[in-house]
C-alpha cells in the first residue's frame, strides 16, 4: 500500500474557515478606518476651500468671493491667474473629481458674493464613504454634522458643531 502525500478535504476546510473568521474580524475595521481617512481629508478639503476663498477675495476684492471651479486652475496647464482662474486649488477638489468627488466625498461652494460663501463636503454614500458632512463659510470656522452627513451642513446653525 503507498502512502499518500497531502492534506485530506478536511484539513483544507479548516484552514478555509479559520482564514473566514479573520476576514470577519478584520474587514468592518478596515471600512471603519476608511471612514475616518475619508472624513479626515473632507475636513482638511474644507480647510483648503478656508484658504483658497480668502486668497482669491484678497487678490480680487472687486469680485468677491469665487465658485468652486473658478478658485482651480480652469483645466490650463501651467495655471494662468485670472478672474475665471485662481489657481488656488488642485483640480480634483476645484473640479469635484469631474462630479465624482474626492476620497467619498462630493464639495460645493454656494452662495458666493462680495459678502461671504458657504463651502460643503457631504459623503456620497452616507454611513458608507463617511459619517458625517462638513461646511464652513468666510469666518473660516469649520462645522460637522454628524447627524447622518448627507444632509445640509450649515455653519452655526442646525445639529452642525465646530470641528475640535
Amino acid at each position: 500500500m503507498k502512502k499518500q502525500k497531502g492534506f485530506s478535504l478536511i484539513e483544507l476546510l479548516i484552514v478555509v474557515a479559520i482564514i473566514l473568521i479573520i476576514a470577519a474580524i478584520a474587514i468592518p475595521n478596515l471600512m471603519r478606518a476608511r471612514m475616518s481617512a475619508n472624513e479626515s481629508s473632507a475636513a482638511g478639503g474644507i480647510r483648503t476651500i478656508n484658504t483658497a476663498e480668502v486668497s482669491y477675495f484678497s487678490t480680487y476684492p472687486t469680485v468677491g468671493f469665487a465658485a468652486l471651479a473658478s478658485l482651480g486652475t480652469g483645466g490650463v496647464t501651467p495655471c494662468v491667474p485670472g478672474v475665471g482662474s485662481g489657481c488656488f486649488l488642485d483640480e480634483v477638489i476645484a473640479t469635484n473629481g469631474a462630479g465624482k468627488g474626492k476620497d467619498g466625498y462630493n464639495y460645493a461652494v454656494a452662495g458666493f458674493s462680495l459678502t461671504g460663501y458657504n463651502s460643503t463636503a457631504l459623503p456620497i454614500t452616507p454611513n458608507q464613504t463617511g459619517t458625517r458632512g462638513f461646511c464652513s463659510d468666510q469666518t473660516g470656522v469649520i462645522w460637522n454634522d454628524a447627524t447622518g452627513g448627507g444632509t445640509a451642513c450649515a455653519p452655526g446653525g442646525g445639529a452642525a458643531t465646530p470641528l475640535q
